[in-house]
């Protein structure tokens, strides 16, 4: 069996992923899970996906998680993209009794303190770098949504940013620092004043790729010779915490960053060094 034969599963599901109007990241997940589940079918057990049975999906998982060593979190991407493939292509069904998700432990995110994030940034020797990493510190964003930030997005007057490209497809407004806006006018003025694209990218009327972006966050650390695992988000982590330890309520956190549910930022009372407000151990107590 030969890659094209896959095409005409795919085909049929690039129909249903755009009537869902999935993000393109999303639908290339869903591709290459779907490629190596009907490769694995076809090259172990010489299967066909419509004969492929509940033993084979599940023998498949434990080959992800025993030979491929992927994570349990994966490895429920993997089996919700089977899922998907059995109930929309295959109109086949599902029984979540035959495929249980795997359960997967939760880890707190890596923040920085405070003194770190600014010795970071203050480090930076690069204009451009150092005034697309301060965004997505002093703002929370996300790195996407800083990469394509255009410079009518920037309200100088009253200190916000107004963000159209978010992960849950809903816009908002970032504040904007006042240190920030002076970093940001600096870059401005001498890379050619850019009126489209704030970070405008290699090719014509494009900003940089999320890609790029990370590349100034590891070479600085490289640079640096820090070995903290500091990653575009770890920036966006520590704006929240940071927040959250000056005092600000969840709800105002919440809006600020876009979340869509408040359980999301309640992450950051487990990262804030004052998350425990003002309890004390009983063993303290006498």
């Amino acid at each position: 069996m030969t890659a094209s034969i896959f095409d005409p599963y795919f085909k049929e599901m690039d129909t249903y992923l755009n009537l869902r109007d999935l993000a393109p990241n999303t639908r290339k997940n869903y591709h290459s899970s779907l490629k190596a589940y009907l490769t694995w079918l076809s090259e172990t057990l010489a299967v066909s996906p419509e004969d492929a049975t509940y033993e084979n999906i599940r023998t498949y998982l434990l080959h992800l998680k025993q030979i491929r060593k992927l994570s349990n979190h994966s490895i429920n991407a993997h089996a919700s993209t089977i899922r998907f493939f059995r109930i929309y292509i295959l109109k086949q069904g599902w029984s979540q009794y035959e495929v249980p998700r795997m359960k997967y432990r939760t880890k707190l995110p890596f923040v920085l303190s405070k003194e770190e994030t600014l010795e970071f940034i203050g480090s930076i020797p690069n204009l451009k770098h150092k005034a697309l990493i301060v965004l997505l510190y002093s703002s929370g964003l996300r790195i996407s949504e800083a990469c394509s930030l255009r410079y009518e997005d920037i309200q100088r007057k009253d200190l916000r940013i107004f963000i159209r490209c978010t992960k849950n497809r809903s816009e908002r407004y970032a504040m904007l620092s006042a240190n920030a806006l002076d970093i940001l006018t600096d870059y401005w003025r001498t890379h050619g004043k850019p009126r489209g694209w704030v970070f405008p990218g290699t090719k014509p009327d494009s900003h940089i790729v999320n890609y790029t972006a990370s590349l100034y966050i590891k070479n600085h650390l490289q640079r640096i010779g820090w070995t903290l695992p500091v990653t575009a988000h770890t920036f966006r982590h520590s704006f929240a915490t940071h927040l959250y330890e000056q005092g600000t309520d969840l709800v105002a956190i919440k809006n600020l960053l876009g979340h869509r549910s408040l359980n999301s930022t309640l992450l950051y009372v487990h990262l804030a060094r004052t998350g425990m407000g003002k309890a004390v151990s009983p063993f303290d107590v006498r």
